[in-house]
């Protein structure tokens, strides 16, 4: 599976494969950042307050729309070039790009066309799982918990074992 991320600091997106049964066995495999240009961070930040002053409605403004299309865009980009370092994959997971985040509320934005990037792939895209674990009463990082466990059971790391994910306050997400 080629799991990809773009982060709330706007810098880029990273693509790693990453082999696991979802219970001991997590197999890092090559990963590629592409960082976004001074053009995608401003369309980025026009989304992001876009979607601050018009919490998600019916219609999506143009801003968002344009910034979610060259989003999906780059990250085709990201996982076609790194298919051409692995090989055939099985699937994606496709997080999107947070820009707006209230879960207390039951809230989440993330935009992402992941029927767009399985077309300019030829992959299977699993996407929008944020949505269902923010919808759920979750804190929108369903995948984090499974990967944290099977990296943690099969390490040699001392157990018990804490992992905390401390996140980007800066974004104001």
């Amino acid at each position: 599976v080629i799991g990809l991320m773009s982060g709330t600091s706007l810098d880029g997106v990273d693509a790693a494969l990453i082999e696991s049964d979802g219970e001991a066995l997590v197999r890092p495999g090559p990963s590629l950042s592409i960082p976004y240009d001074a053009d995608m961070r401003a369309l980025l930040r026009t989304a992001l307050e876009t979607a601050r002053t018009q919490e998600r409605g019916a219609s999506v403004p143009a801003a968002i729309g344009d910034a979610e299309r060259r989003l999906t865009e780059i990250h085709a980009q990201a996982v076609n070039d790194l298919v051409q370092k692995t090989g055939p994959v099985d699937l994606v997971g496709f997080h999107g790009q947070t820009i707006l985040h209230r879960p207390a509320r039951r809230l989440t934005w993330q935009i992402g066309d992941g029927a767009l990037l399985a077309r300019r792939t030829g992959i299977d895209v699993v996407n929008r799982f944020r949505h269902a674990d923010v919808a759920a009463g979750g804190q929108g990082a369903p995948l984090m918990p499974l990967y944290h466990a099977a990296l943690a059971a099969g390490s040699s790391l001392p157990k018990p074992l804490v992992v905390v994910n401390i996140g980007d306050r800066k974004s104001g997400v």
